[in-house]
């Protein structure tokens, strides 16, 4: 049974002022909550069916748990429908981001506002073998419900970092930064390095990349394409650049 205050707890969680505050963050469904039992992370609290710990207790160990309804948990969480478990977990903290400087390919995004984007671009550097992401200070918060819903998982072995870009690319050892622009290079056509680590920038949906951002880029690179569609989606153009980026590289 979840509790009033309980309750009232992972209901706050659900907004970002108090996920800062508190320094906690949801998972809400079966496939998320399991990728989560199976990560480093700290998990505080789980509450879950009666049929989900039946399968999953061995991933348990010790952690807390309640076993609640079906109702109580989708009343709880932001899911229509939750059948599974919530988890309450702590966030990492920010000298969790290891090994960037070993790290071949750092994925920049600049901006990223929309909560499905965000999450589907984590779960494609996740196929991706990508596990650094550098964020600016205005991208949307990993740690929404909608973000770690839309990664499927991918949020428990992806790093991502918010960070002044302008003093990240000031301090990076990257030799090569390729951005996604409107009157770049065609990217069918541009050979992408590997040797050595690179940066991939991706913009705003609507905005595309900073103007501040613009000049530590190298290289240029536009998707081509032959419809009369204005843009791309962020998470669909990320997908295509690094599928060409790691299919001219193996």
């Amino acid at each position: 049974m979840i509790s009033k205050k309980w309750l009232k707890y992972i209901n706050s969680l659900q907004i970002k002022k108090y996920r800062q505050e508190q320094q906690q963050f949801l998972v809400e469904g079966s496939k998320s909550v399991v990728e989560l039992l199976q990560s480093n992370l700290k998990v505080e609290m789980v509450f879950c069916s009666e049929s989900f710990h039946d399968e999953f207790h061995l991933l348990f160990g010790r952690l807390p748990f309640e076993i609640c309804t079906e109702d109580e948990l989708t009343k709880a969480g932001s899911f229509e429908n939750n059948n599974a478990a919530i988890a309450i977990v702590a966030i990492p903290s920010k000298n969790k981001f290891e090994n960037i400087a070993t790290a071949k390919i750092i994925l920049v995004l600049d901006g990223i506002r929309d909560p499905g984007n965000l999450g589907t671009i984590i779960r494609t550097a996740d196929w991706y073998g990508i596990n650094h992401i550098v964020c600016s200070e205005d991208t949307t918060d990993v740690y929404s419900p909608k973000v770690i819903a839309a990664t499927m998982g991918s949020f428990a072995r992806v790093q991502l970092s918010y960070q002044n870009l302008k003093h990240f690319f000031e301090d990076t050892d990257a030799v090569e930064v390729y951005g996604a622009f409107l009157e770049g290079d065609n990217l069918h056509h541009t050979p992408l390095k590997s040797d050595k680590q690179v940066c991939i920038v991706i913009g705003n949906e609507s905005q595309g990349i900073n103007g501040s951002i613009a000049p530590f880029i190298t290289k240029k690179i536009h998707i081509p394409g032959t419809g009369r569609a204005e843009s791309l989606n962020a998470g669909i153009a990320t997908a295509i650049i690094l599928d060409n980026f790691f299919r001219s590289n193996h």
